[in-house]
């Protein structure tokens, strides 16, 4: 058991780990685990304040979880509900309060929320213990509740949650508060850049660059983890991955309109211009301040390069376009980038960006159905994809596909 002052050290040191963590999506996975893993507790929710309503943003679930295969992750579909008394979390967010429920099966009488037990039946999981908790930001509005499930004593038996760790989570309910508004800021920035893209080029909409970001990740943690890569340097990594894969296609403000919104195919001379939006995009972040700005520059330029050295802009100059001494080909153009001579990141965005835009509705083309889709992919392994990141895209589908569905 930790004493008071080893307590208020690890929270202070949580607090500072989340301070870290840039991207939303990626910050809220973040806040739940560790708010899970100081209180001992086997689940959890978290909810983000839109309005008069709560959207339920992430979820995690030990038990559950054991029971998946190897790879696999808990699939969880988002929601709203209202801010009123009748739901926990409601009733939470409306007053402000939090509330430590030693079982949710026996609520008193006089209380006016109630459980609802359908998830517990579906999932034929048991929920006990509950804690939830509102996150309030420095003027003390509610910008989302942190709910945790089911404390575990040393034995794995189901316990109340602590009387004495309320004072700790608050601290960090707090902490979170403030870094999710500080990421939903970022995020904000970056969805108006997108704008500026989208204006242009009426694919680039908010919902495809957070769902290309959302599959990258997927593909990336998958694949990662097989690689033995430490689960310090994957969360690092997706934090980074995440917010450069959202501006993969940011280069494209610098295309003409009448390439950008044709309503049809591209011939030969438009589409040579319209490859030029990869150096572009890389020349915005070609003056590094930061993992991200390199990170981002990467993915602008190399998302478009192949497993097998057909794909462009390859070895140029990102800052004049021209190629780079000793890369020509026969016919005077660049040797693409193959194999790992591509970025991983660029290799990862590669397979995202291909799933979505094959998945989703275009001007010159209806979407394709889902087996078309994953056949195409499984016949660029090895060629346009890299053979190892299309095998954990396979082993993330179901995740991608949940992800698909979240953004739309």
């Amino acid at each position: 058991m930790l004493d008071e002052k080893q307590k208020i050290n690890q929270i202070i040191g949580l607090s500072q780990e989340i301070a870290r963590v840039n991207d939303l999506d990626i910050l809220l996975e973040h806040i739940l685990t560790v708010s899970c893993q100081f209180a001992n507790a086997d689940a959890g929710s978290i909810y983000i304040m839109e309005g008069n309503y709560l959207k339920f943003s992430y979820t995690l679930n030990n038990t559950i979880q054991k029971r998946l295969q190897p790879g696999q992750k808990l699939i969880y579909s988002t929601f709203t509900t209202p801010v009123d008394n009748e739901s926990i979390c409601g009733y939470v967010a409306g007053t402000g309060e939090m509330l430590n429920i030693p079982d949710v099966y026996e609520l008193k009488e006089d209380v006016t929320y109630a459980f609802n037990k359908s998830y517990d039946d579906i999932s034929q999981y048991r929920t006990k213990s509950m804690l939830t908790f509102p996150m309030k930001n420095l003027q003390g509005q509610v910008i989302g509740v942190l709910q945790l499930i089911n404390s575990m004593d040393e034995g794995g038996n189901i316990i109340p949650f602590s009387k004495d760790d309320e004072q700790y989570i608050v601290h960090f309910a707090n902490n979170a508060a403030i870094a999710i508004e500080r990421a939903k800021l970022t995020r904000d920035i970056i969805l108006r850049m997108i704008s500026m893209a989208e204006l242009r080029d009426p694919k680039e909409t908010g919902a495809h660059v957070n769902r290309v970001a959302g599959y990258a990740v997927e593909i990336y943690e998958v694949w990662a983890s097989r690689r033995g890569v430490s689960g310090a340097e994957i969360a690092k990594n997706k934090d980074i991955l995440r917010i450069a894969a959202m501006l993969h296609d940011v280069g494209k403000v610098a295309i003409s309109d009448m390439i950008l919104k044709k309503p049809a195919r591209l011939d030969p001379a438009e589409y040579e211009i319209m490859k030029t939006h990869t150096y572009l995009g890389a020349k915005l972040f070609a003056v590094s301040h930061s993992d991200f700005d390199e990170a981002a520059a990467q993915v602008a330029l190399s998302h478009h390069e192949r497993w097998d050295g057909n794909g462009y802009p390859g070895y140029i100059n990102v800052m004049t376009g021209q190629c780079l001494p000793g890369y020509e080909t026969s016919d005077g153009k660049a040797i693409g980038r193959k194999g790992e001579e591509i970025p991983p990141f660029g290799r990862l965005v590669a397979i995202a960006d291909v799933y979505d835009a094959l998945s989703s509705q275009r001007v010159y083309k209806e979407p394709w159905g889902q087996e078309d889709v994953l056949e195409e992919l499984r016949k660029g392994r090895g060629k346009q994809f890299d053979p190892e990141m299309i095998d954990a895209f396979f082993i993330a589908l179901d995740s991608i596909i949940a992800i698909g569905k979240r953004y739309v």
